[in-house]
């Protein structure tokens, strides 16, 4: 692979390449979540903080068949969430979340989750990260780029943003990226981060960027 740094005069250049060897390498590159709807989609998002995405999509069957719908999930006893919803951890918090969003979802929007970013932000438990996955690929709208802690880092250590503030790294990721590219961009961003720029020991003998990767020595 030819060294391309000096080619790349700008920033924008340079987020241009990665993400043309992202999709190239990544062409499948979607959500980990299983979901069937957009409820499901948000329930899953919600549960996924600060827990696997597998571990995620192994708790959610049950949920989804005793809880299908905003409405069942609005009206269902706070102890009955929790309990289903117990081994994504922080389970109280995120049981209170879902259990009030879904009241809103059914009392001011006619119980449709909301397909725009302004709704979608007054849901309690929803930033822009859960509101940049449910539009993108529950809804097909670019409307940000969801940044998880692979996105994080990996734009961190590839030079495209210096901050560590999540939404002020969207920022900087949305003004050197497409926007019909936005999500394609993250989840390709997220897999490169789980199977070759690893948080604790990244593998850039494996790496297709280390010739305009600025962390690589």
């Amino acid at each position: 692979m030819r060294n391309l740094s000096k080619e790349l005069s700008s920033e924008t250049k340079k987020a241009e390449e990665i993400l043309r060897r992202l999709e190239r390498h990544y062409p499948d590159s979607k959500i980990a979540l299983t979901y069937r709807n957009p409820y499901e989609l948000l329930v899953a998002v919600v549960l996924s903080a600060q827990c696997t995405d597998k571990r995620v999509n192994e708790v959610t069957p049950k949920v989804f068949s005793e809880l299908p719908t905003p409405e069942a999930m609005a009206d269902a006893p706070i102890e009955t969430i929790e309990e289903l919803i117990r081994p994504t951890g922080f389970f109280r918090n995120k049981a209170k979340n879902l259990k009030r969003a879904c009241q809103m979802i059914v009392n001011g929007f006619d119980g449709r989750v909301p397909d725009t970013m302004e709704d979608l932000l007054t849901l309690p438990g929803v930033a822009r990260k859960t509101a940049n996955c449910v539009l993108y690929n529950a809804y097909g709208k670019n409307s940000g780029i969801p940044v998880d802690t692979h996105v994080k880092r990996l734009s961190v250590r590839l030079g495209l943003s210096q901050h560590k503030n999540p939404d002020k790294i969207e920022q900087d990721l949305m003004g050197l990226i497409p926007q019909e590219k936005w999500g394609i961009f993250s989840y390709a961003l997220i897999q490169h981060g789980r199977k070759v720029c690893k948080a604790r020991k990244p593998l850039c003998n494996e790496c297709m960027l280390t010739d305009i990767c600025p962390s690589f020595r």
